[in-house]
């Protein structure tokens, strides 16, 4: 790769929008859910994904569900997004996202 590319595929990568949130994934055989938060939405996602498509369980907590039941019995549900603010550092980020967690976990 030459370096015109690279350092144009870097700065895409550091200008990208970054959404973080909450989500859960539920069994939807036994209604169980796993609320979970993340700084990005779609890696995570991507991850599930990619989890019931190769019937590995994303989750240890819920590996006993997942062998009962089998991956595509679950579906990811994004609860509510957040959008990383321009000048917002990570750890800035992250606080705001684990805060809207702990809002979601004191909701259920």
């Amino acid at each position: 790769m030459d370096k015109l590319l690279k350092k144009k595929l870097m700065e895409q990568y550091k200008n990208r929008t970054v959404i973080g949130g909450v989500y859960c994934i539920k069994c939807n055989d036994n209604g169980h859910t796993w609320i979970k938060a993340t700084k990005e939405i779609s890696g995570e996602k991507n991850k599930f994904n990619f989890s019931v498509s190769t019937n590995s369980c994303p989750e240890p907590s819920m590996r006993t569900a997942w062998n009962q039941y089998g991956g595509n019995s679950f579906s990811f549900i994004v609860l509510e997004e957040l959008k990383k603010g321009e000048t917002q550092t990570d750890e800035e980020f992250a606080a705001d996202v684990a805060a809207l967690l702990e809002i979601w976990l004191e909701a259920e």
